[in-house]
């Protein structure tokens, strides 16, 4: 599998979310930042699919990316209006937020197959560096035992949708 140019911007950003880490590490608001921004980034691009894709497993998928990340952005944003907590932009949101509008650019360009592809392929990518970024920064880096608990539950979830992803990239690989 060739990597997408999001999946590379994405392992730049948790190149930088990691060696920010190994220097302090990024705070509770700021993890939290990142957390809804990875949320958002997976909400808009399964609606693209929805919207684009004609394959009854992508379309299946993408619905579920929509629903489990809303899900968790809901509970992103109970926890920190509960600690009183404002979700902080940083280098890495930014850099999440840049590289996603890159690759919701080239997904809007391509039809058929050829989009279901790319989307699956973005999504394996996507999925594997949240959990290198779930493992290595955000998990190590909270201070907030609840922020903390929140990040571990959530991991077995993306877990699953990379296995999921996976499953759909390798069938469309037949095809």
């Amino acid at each position: 599998m060739k990597p997408s140019r999001v999946a590379v911007a994405f392992a730049a950003s948790l190149f930088l979310a990691t060696a920010y880490a190994q220097d302090k590490g990024p705070s509770d608001p700021q993890i939290a930042g990142i957390v809804v921004a990875a949320n958002q980034i997976d909400i808009d691009a399964g609606k693209l699919a929805k919207s684009h894709t004609k394959n009854k497993e992508v379309s299946k998928f993408a619905q579920q990316m929509v629903t489990d990340h809303t899900a968790v952005n809901k509970q992103a944003g109970a926890l920190v209006k509960k600690l009183g907590v404002t979700p902080e932009e940083s280098a890495t949101s930014k850099s999440l937020k840049s590289a996603a509008a890159q690759n919701m650019a080239n997904l809007k360009s391509l039809k058929g197959a050829a989009f279901d592809k790319a989307y699956t392929d973005n999504e394996v990518a996507y999925h594997q560096q949240v959990l290198d970024a779930i493992d290595k920064v955000l998990i190590p880096s909270a201070k907030n035992a609840e922020l903390k608990d929140l990040i571990t539950k959530v991991r077995p979830a993306i877990a699953a949708h990379l296995e999921h992803a996976k499953m759909i990239q390798a069938s469309l690989a037949k095809k």
